[in-house]
């Protein structure tokens, strides 16, 4: 599976940004989605995750509430929309994707990454 990711940039704090990720591959709604960030300094953590289906979510406590992912398997596409964003949402977030159906798994189980995009949020 190769990723593409796109959409970071520059944003204020309290602004918006849009992360979206397209995979290639035949079997993409087999695979479990993750965006996976890391920080400056800081080891890489998994920000949110997707089932196969969309039908169950996980986000890391830091982001619950102004972060969403979401999934459209027709386009072969996982999104990362975030709201609110603060400073230390400052990272460079990947995509990721892995076959097992478990949405709290570390980054080492990760099978697939894409090239990171950097968001930084000034404050």
């Amino acid at each position: 599976v190769q990723l593409q990711a796109s959409g970071g940039g520059l944003v204020q704090a309290g602004g918006s940004l849009r992360l979206s990720c397209a995979a290639s591959s035949d079997t993409f709604s087999t695979y479990v989605m993750a965006w996976l960030r890391q920080a400056p300094g800081k080891e890489r953590e998994v920000v949110a995750a997707i089932a196969w289906r969309g039908d169950a979510l996980y986000y890391t406590d830091s982001v619950k509430g102004r972060f969403t992912i979401a999934r459209d398997n027709a386009k072969n596409r996982v999104y990362l929309q975030m709201n609110g964003l603060k400073a230390e949402d400052t990272a460079v977030y990947y995509c990721a994707a892995k076959r097992n159906n478990y949405l709290r798994s570390p980054p080492s189980e990760y099978d697939y990454w894409g090239q990171g995009t950097l968001v930084t949020v000034s404050s």
